[in-house]
């Protein structure tokens, strides 16, 4: 069964494994905060390879110890939820792009399910 939950927001991340806030990883401090704003999930994706913020090609290599990969956060929830966030967003990253962009969201669910 599926149903349309109508336009939503699409909230996307995009920042380093070795961003930190206060010595933390700044995607879990990220997702800590998703949650205390109450937005309904997010997801955090690490990419073998792209292009930072300067320019600089990252890519996954076998034989490195330690590596700077990308990664990307994405959110969807009501437009509010999603702004409010984004103030707390501030406060905790200092570099890094976001997106914000409409999604037509379609909820699929088990029969039974309310």
């Amino acid at each position: 069964m599926k149903r349309l939950l109508g336009t939503k927001k699409l909230l996307k991340i995009y920042i380093d494994t070795d961003d930190k806030y206060d010595g933390t990883p700044l995607w879990e401090v990220i997702l800590k905060e998703a949650k205390a704003s109450g937005l309904s999930g997010a997801t955090v994706y690490k990419s073998i390879s792209g292009m930072g913020i300067h320019s600089e090609f990252k890519s996954y290599k076998v034989i490195a110890l330690s590596q700077s990969l990308p990664l990307i956060i994405e959110m969807i929830d009501a437009e509010e939820k999603i702004h409010a966030f984004m103030e707390r967003l501030d406060a905790v990253m200092e570099e890094g792009l976001v997106t914000l962009s409409d999604v037509e969201v379609i909820q699929y669910k088990h029969k039974g399910q309310n």
